[in-house]
C-alpha cells in the first residue's frame, strides 16, 4: 500500500507507517469538528479505507504508544500529526510554544496544526531535463524575489504564479538563465526562537515534511509549480529545486512534535547509540534524518518523484548532502540512498547538485559525490573573493577557472562555481563591508560566518563619497568577469546581477523583510547590463561552460586548448605561479570555431593600468569585446575580455 492519502472508487484509504506505535487513529475535519477512525495494522502500516470522501478531503493522524524521551518514545495522542505524505495543506505552519508541551499536559494541538488535503494528483508530460551541466543557474527566494516588484500584479507578489510574469521572464532570458534553482518551496515552520524576536524564516529551510508546498508561496498547491515550470520551460529555462532532507523543524528534544516525531521518532531521527533519547545533531539545527534507513529511503524517493512526475522539475539541490550519504561510520559516498537516487528510472535523467558539508564527522565531503553529482564549490567562491581582495593566490584563482581539477576527479569537472550565494554577504557587500552586520537578527551578532573575504574600500556600508561607490562597483565587475569566465556550471544569486545589497547582513534567514525582499525600482542598470553582456558571451562561446578538464596541448588546429600567459605574453612558469605577489595573468582559450579562434580574458587586480602583449594567429587579430575595457590597456582592478577574429570580419 502506497503510503499517504489515495483515492480509490467510492472513497479515499489512508495509510501511513509506525514500526513502534500501538494505535494510529485518521482524524477527519469538517471546519473545526474532528472524526476519529481507528487505523487497522499490519506489519508496520497502519490502513484506512472511508468511503464517501474524497478530493478537498482534511485529515491528520493521532498515534499512541510508549512515551520516553529518554528512550527515544514520543507517543501522544493529544497532539495532531502531519501525515508525512501530505502533499498539500491548508495553511501555513505557525510556531507556538504549546506544541512542544509534554504528554502529561494533554493539550490537544488540533486548532495550531494545519491539516494535511487530500488531492488527486494529475502527471505531467515527461520529457528530457532542460537543464545541462555548464550552464547558468539563478538562485531565487521566491518569497523575496518579487514581493517588490513592480510590475508582478500585488495577488502575485511572493508567489510561485510571479516567475510567470512575462517581465520576470524577460528578465531572465535577457540574463540567458539556463535554469533557477528555487530555495526551498516545501512547507516550512519558523524556529521557535524567533517568533517571540518578531522575526520569521524568510529561506525555508526549516520543514515538517517533504512534499508538501508552502501555502503562502503556492496557494494553488502542486498545480502553482506545474505551471511555473511548464511557463519556464517554454522559455528554454530549467528549474530546479532546493530541497532539505538533512533535518526537520521538529528540533532538537525541547522541539514541537508535528509529524516525524510523534509518529515513529526512532526511525526518522538518528539518535546517539548509546543514549537512545539524545538526538544526533551533524546539521546544527537541532535533529538529523537518518537517510539510511529503509523506511526514510523509500520517503525521499518518493519525493523525488513526486516532484518529477507532477511537476516536470529538471532536477534538485540538495541542503547540508552529506546527510544523505551519512552512516554510524560517517559519510560514505556509495551509500544506498544517494545510489538509488541515481539509479532511479524517474530521476536519472535529472540534474542532483550537491551542498558537499555538513557540521558533522568528516561531513566536509567537496569533491567526494563522484558522478553524476554537480557540487556548490566553496573553494571557488573563496578563491575568487581573495584573489580580488588582494590576498589570495592568482594561481589558485587560474585552477578555480580551469575547473578545479585539483578538487574533483575525472575528464570533467563537476564544480557548481558562485561567488555569492543566499547564505552571506551579497555580491554587492563584498566590497562594501569588512564585517557582518547581523544585528537584526537579534543573537547579538554571533551568528553567522565571521570571515567572508571580503573589503570596503575604506568605509563601512553605505558611502555617498562617488570614489569609493565607482571603485567598489569596478570590484563586483571584476568578480562577476571572473565568475562568468570560469569553466563549469555557474550560479548567480537573484539581484547580484545589478547591485541588490543585505546592508551586511550575512545571515538573512529571519530577516523576512526588506532586508531580503529585492529592491527591482532602485537597482544598477548599468551593472545590470554588463552581467547580461557577459552571459551573452558565455553563451555564444560553449568553451566557457565545457567541463571537459583542459590540458595545454595543441588540437589538430595547432592551436591550445588553453594558454595561461603573463602581461609579455609569454606563458607563466612554476616560479610566477609560486609569487605570491603576482597580480595579473590572462587566460586564453581556443573556441574551435573558425571565425572566432581564441577568446582571452586578461585579468589585473593591481592597482595600476597593464598593457598585455598577446600574439594573434595569423591572418587573425585581437578585438575588443568590451569598449570600456580595451586589449591594450587593462584598466586597475579590472578584467579584460578579447575574441581573436578574423582580419576581414569587422
Amino acid at each position: 500500500m502506497r503510503p499517504g492519502a489515495n483515492i480509490e472508487n467510492g472513497g479515499v484509504r489512508f495509510s501511513v507507517d509506525s514500526a513502534s506505535a500501538h494505535a494510529i487513529w485518521l482524524c477527519l475535519f469538517d471546519g473545526e469538528a474532528e472524526t476519529r477512525i481507528a487505523m487497522e495494522k499490519s506489519g508496520d502500516a497502519f490502513t484506512a479505507f472511508v468511503p464517501g470522501i474524497g478530493e478537498g478531503a482534511r485529515y491528520g493522524y493521532r498515534a499512541d504508544g510508549p512515551f520516553d524521551p529518554d528512550r527515544g518514545r514520543w507517543f501522544d495522542p493529544a497532539k495532531l500529526l502531519m501525515d508525512p505524505h501530505a502533499t498539500r495543506i491548508d495553511g501555513p505552519w505557525r510556531h507556538d510554544p504549546r506544541l512542544a508541551l509534554p504528554r502529561e499536559a494533554a493539550f490537544d494541538t488540533a486548532p495550531l496544526v494545519p491539516k494535511a488535503i487530500v488531492e488527486r494528483l494529475l502527471p505531467v508530460g515527461r520529457c528530457p531535463a532542460m537543464f545541462r551541466r555548464g550552464g547558468l543557474i539563478y538562485e531565487i527566494n521566491v518569497r523575496a524575489f518579487s514581493m517588490l516588484h513592480p510590475d508582478v500584479p500585488a495577488s502575485d507578489r511572493g508567489t510561485l504564479a510571479a516567475l510567470r510574469h512575462p517581465t520576470v521572464i524577460d528578465h531572465l532570458r535577457r540574463l540567458c538563465v539556463d535554469a533557477v534553482e528555487l530555495m526551498p518551496v516545501t512547507a516550512w515552520i519558523d524556529e521557535r526562537h524567533l517568533p517571540p524576536l518578531g522575526l520569521g524564516n524568510a529561506w525555508g529551510y526549516n520543514p515538517v515534511t517533504f512534499m508538501a508546498l508552502e501555502p503562502r508561496l503556492a496557494p494553488g498547491g502542486i498545480a502553482d509549480l506545474a505551471m511555473t515550470v511548464e511557463a519556464l520551460h517554454a522559455a528554454g529555462i530549467g528549474v530546479i529545486l532546493d530541497l532539505v532532507f538533512n533535518h526537520t523543524g521538529e528540533s532538537d528534544r525541547h522541539g514541537a512534535t508535528l509529524s516525524f516525531r510523534g509518529l515513529d521518532n526512532g526511525v526518522f531521527y538518528r539518535h546517539d547509540p548509546s543514549e537512545p533519547g539524545l538526538l544526533v545533531n551533524d546539521t546544527g539545527c537541532g535533529n538529523t534524518i537518518a537517510c539510511d534507513h529503509p523506511r526514510v529511503r523509500g520517503m525521499i524517493l518518493d519525493t523525488l518523484r513526486h516532484f518529477v512526475r507532477h511537476t516536470g522539475v529538471d532536477g534538485f539541490r540538495f541542503d547540508l548532502a552529506p546527510i544523505m550519504g551519512r552512516t554510524t561510520d560517517g559519510f560514505d559516498p556509495g551509500a544506498e540512498t544517494l545510489r538509488m537516487i541515481v539509479a532511479d528510472e524517474w530521476l536519472a535523467d535529472r540534474v542532483l547538485i550537491a551542498e558537499p558539508w555538513d557540521i558533522g564527522p568528516g561531513g566536509y565531503a567537496l569533491g567526494r559525490f563522484g558522478e553524476p553529482w554537480l557540487e556548490w564549490n566553496d573553494r571557488c567562491r573563496d578563491d575568487i573573493r581573495r584573489f580580488w581582495r588582494g590576498d589570495g593566490r592568482a594561481g589558485d584563482l587560474a585552477t578555480r577557472l580551469a575547473g578545479s581539477f585539483d578538487i574533483f576527479a575525472g575528464d570533467e569537472t563537476r564544480s557548481v562555481n558562485f561567488v555569492a550565494c543566499h547564505d552571506g554577504f551579497m555580491l554587492a557587500d563584498l566590497t562594501a563591508y569588512r564585517n557582518k552586520h547581523n544585528e537584526a537578527n537579534r543573537e547579538g551578532n554571533r551568528d553567522g560566518h565571521d570571515e567572508n573575504f571580503s573589503w570596503n574600500h575604506g568605509v563601512e556600508g553605505a558611502t555617498h563619497d562617488q570614489n569609493i561607490v565607482a571603485a567598489r562597483i569596478g570590484d563586483i565587475k571584476a568578480m562577476l568577469a571572473t565568475l562568468f569566465a570560469s569553466r563549469g556550471t555557474i550560479m548567480l544569486a537573484a539581484g547580484d546581477e545589478f547591485g541588490r545589497t543585505q546592508g551586511g547582513n550575512n545571515n538573512a534567514y529571519a530577516q523576512d523583510n526588506e532586508t531580503v525582499w529585492i529592491d527591482w525600482l532602485n537597482r544598477n542598470l548599468e551593472l545590470e547590463a554588463f552581467t547580461a553582456s557577459l552571459a551573452s558571451l558565455r553563451r555564444r562561446f560553449a568553451v566557457l561552460g565545457d567541463t571537459v578538464r583542459l590540458t595545454g596541448m595543441p588540437g589538430e588546429d595547432g592551436i591550445a586548448d588553453v594558454e595561461w600567459l603573463g602581461t609579455d605574453g609569454a606563458p607563466l612558469s612554476a616560479r610566477d605561479w609560486d609569487n605570491p605577489a603576482l597580480g595579473c595573468f590572462a587566460m586564453v582559450l581556443a573556441t574551435g570555431e573558425k571565425s572566432a579562434q581564441r577568446i582571452a580574458f586578461a585579468f589585473n587586480r593591481t592597482g595600476a593600468p597593464l598593457r598585455f602583449h598577446l600574439r594573434p594567429s595569423p591572418q587573425m587579430e585581437w578585438l575588443s569585446w568590451d569598449k570600456a575595457a580595451t586589449f591594450v590597456e587593462t584598466p586597475p582592478r579590472s578584467v579584460s575580455i578579447v575574441i581573436e577574429q578574423a582580419a576581414n570580419a569587422r
